[in-house]
């Protein structure tokens, strides 16, 4: 059975890439102490989602998060207005946060790239399971930070306790 995460909007089979992402503790860091701001799309208003958790997370942890989610456009999700696309953002952000499967990851990686100097977007992030070594061509090309297969609260935890984070 083929995963989503290896697969492109014509059902096309794409090879997995072998080579292992690999991030520097350095590098994670820098990314959360330069970002005030987060849009993360796929935020859910349902307790259960880790979307809802992370985003809550990431709040507490003094980071504004503004959801998008095209359900959910005229809704609050943890007291932030949700918003149906990224461009529909009032104010700047320094991240996108991606909670979609990989076809939604790769078109939202392209409408951050259009939106980076106008948002003052800087960093795209996809969650766990999500990787496109493609987007992450254009993302290089266009010279944001790209991180892919990594949750953001999962990174945090991690870095505090090894000390490049401040709890």
């Amino acid at each position: 059975m083929l995963s989503l995460k290896n697969a492109i909007p014509n059902g096309e089979a794409v090879k997995p890439t072998m080579e292992p992402l690999t991030y520097s503790d350095e590098h994670i860091a820098s990314i959360f102490k330069h970002v005030q701001s987060i849009a993360m799309v796929g935020a859910s208003p349902k307790p259960h989602r880790a979307s809802y958790r992370v985003m809550k997370f990431l709040q507490d942890r003094g980071y504004r998060v503004i959801p998008v989610n095209t359900r959910k456009n005229d809704d609050f999700i943890h007291g932030e207005k949700v918003y149906n696309t990224l461009a529909e953002i009032p104010d700047d952000f320094q991240m996108v946060d991606i909670f979609r499967n990989i076809t939604g990851a790769v078109e939202i990686t392209n409408e951050a790239i259009s939106l980076a100097a106008e948002k003052s977007i800087d960093t795209i992030w996809m969650q766990l399971e999500i990787r496109s070594d493609q987007a992450a061509e254009r993302v290089e090309t266009a010279g944001l930070n790209m991180v892919m297969d990594r949750c953001p609260a999962i990174e945090i935890r991690r870095l505090v306790g090894s000390g490049h984070l401040p709890a």
